[in-house]
This record gives C-alpha cells, sequence and structure tokens, in this order.
C-alpha cells in the first residue's frame, strides 16, 4: 500500500496538499495517474503532471477554468467495489454530456487498459478520447469521447 497526495500547482504556497490517500492500492494510484480530471466535492480540478517521491505519489492539479461538476440523473448507482467507467458523448461548447455505455469490471488492469486508450469500439461506433476524469462525487470514472467518423 502507498501514499497519494493531490496537491495544488501553487509554487508561491510552496504546493499545498489538497487531498491525501493513505494505504492506497498501487493500482488505483495508476487509474488516478491516467485521468486529465479530478472531481470532488463538486469542484473540477485539471491534472497538471505527476511524481514520484520516495514514499508517495503526487498528482499536481488546478482548479479548472473551463469544466464545471455536472450532477448527472441518468448515473447508475456506482459503487467504488465494482470499477466503472461512463462513455460520454464530448460535445463542444456545452457541460452536459449523454451517457452513451457504462461498463463494470472487477479488475483494474482492464480498467487501466480502457483508460488509456485513444479509442475504443462500441456496437461497431469507433469513439475518440477527448480526456477521462475520476468523479469521487459519484464514485465512477468517466471516458469522454467523440465519434470518430
Amino acid at each position: 500500500m502507498a501514499r497519494l497526495e493531490y496537491r495544488l500547482l501553487d509554487e508561491e504556497k510552496d504546493y499545498p496538499v489538497l487531498y491525501y490517500y493513505d494505504g492506497i492500492d498501487k493500482d488505483e494510484i495508476s487509474l488516478r495517474f491516467a485521468c486529465d480530471y479530478l472531481v470532488k466535492g463538486h469542484v473540477v480540478f485539471e491534472k497538471t503532471s505527476c511524481a514520484t517521491e520516495p514514499g508517495c505519489y503526487v498528482i499536481y492539479v488546478r482548479y479548472s477554468a473551463e469544466e464545471q461538476a455536472v450532477d448527472y440523473v441518468d448515473t447508475a448507482a456506482a459503487r467504488w467495489g465494482s470499477i466503472q467507467i461512463e462513455l460520454r458523448e464530448y460535445k463542444e461548447g456545452t457541460n452536459v454530456y449523454p451517457l452513451i455505455h457504462t461498463y463494470s469490471f472487477k479488475d483494474d488492469d482492464d480498467v487501466l487498459l480502457l483508460l488509456q486508450s485513444d479509442y475504443i469500439t462500441l456496437n461497431g461506433r469507433e469513439w475518440e478520447k477527448t480526456s477521462a476524469e475520476v468523479d469521487e462525487d459519484r464514485r465512477v470514472y468517466v471516458y469522454y469521447a467523440r465519434p470518430s467518423a
């Protein structure tokens, strides 16, 4: 087990720790490293970089100026016990992204492979990733994509 910290990218304030997780599994750290955004407390943070330090893994974030947390009503009741990824269609100029599909996984490796994929195919249609996030408020990972053709 390891320690994960989310630190604010603010050199003047010596990169303050926003959130930390002791005893976190390295597989979950890998999943979070693969995400571009964190949603927590109805605030959206954008990942700027990741680091490995002795005894600690760090994700540096800044408050997202462009993104805002959305309360989706079409979300299945997600639980951290089974890992879920929502495929949502990214549309420019809006902050509501339609739910296309919800994947459920038991294996961290399968989740990591999907989150790191630039393209996925669902029902014969190819989707191109625009970003990925971990939404702690809703206990789900989100893969934002647009149709590639």
